[in-house]
């Protein structure tokens, strides 16, 4: 595991990417969601068997039978934002994923959101007026055009040192030797 390497240390930092960045504010229906990207007979309820198998391995209890929303994630990502500079990002982060893959929680909702943030000691009543304002809307909408412009075309997607792209789930394995090959790159150019 990363945990057991001697990779030194890394920080990890959430940025911001929307797989579907055109979704109406409050999302769609996952039913409708399906139908319309995989055909009539899409089963959205289903989770699918590789990341079942992944997940389990790690007790991960997915449940997408209990997802009802594809959520517009841009609040999301704007609180994501806001949770970094608290020092609490990557809990929430871990929340996030936990509230949508496993309780079903529609994450573009702002009191779902709210809710969340508290749980890793941000402040409900603060996250709810940051969210139904403006603040971080167009640094947000900046930072997802800039992953585009760095070649960033899915999630996951790992960026070490601002140059070097990994995407796609890995394994630690994967990850170790990535994160290895990148510092020494780095430790060249310096």
């Amino acid at each position: 595991m990363l945990e057991d390497s001697d990779m030194g240390e890394i920080e990890l930092e959430w940025k911001p990417y929307q797989l579907y960045p055109n979704l109406p504010a409050g999302g769609v229906a996952r039913s409708e969601f399906s139908r319309a990207r995989y055909g009539e007979s899409a089963d959205g309820t289903r989770t699918p068997e590789r990341i079942r198998i992944e997940a389990d391995e790690v007790d991960i209890a997915f449940n997408y039978a209990s997802i009802d929303r594809v959520p517009n994630t841009l609040s999301a990502h704007r609180l994501l934002a806001m949770a970094g500079e608290m020092g609490c990002q990557h809990e929430l982060a871990e929340r996030l994923f936990h509230t949508y893959f496993c309780d079903g929680s529609d994450v573009g909702a702002i009191d779902t959101l709210a809710d969340c943030g508290a749980t890793v000691g941000m402040n409900g009543g603060a996250v709810r007026e940051f969210l139904y304002g403006d603040a971080g809307i167009e640094a947000t909408l900046r930072d997802i055009a800039g992953a585009f412009d760095v070649g960033v075309a899915g999630v996951p997607c790992y960026r070490l040192g601002g140059a070097f792209l990994l995407p796609g789930a890995q394994t630690p394995d994967v990850m170790i030797q990535f994160i290895d090959r990148a510092k020494k790159r780095l430790a060249e150019t310096e």
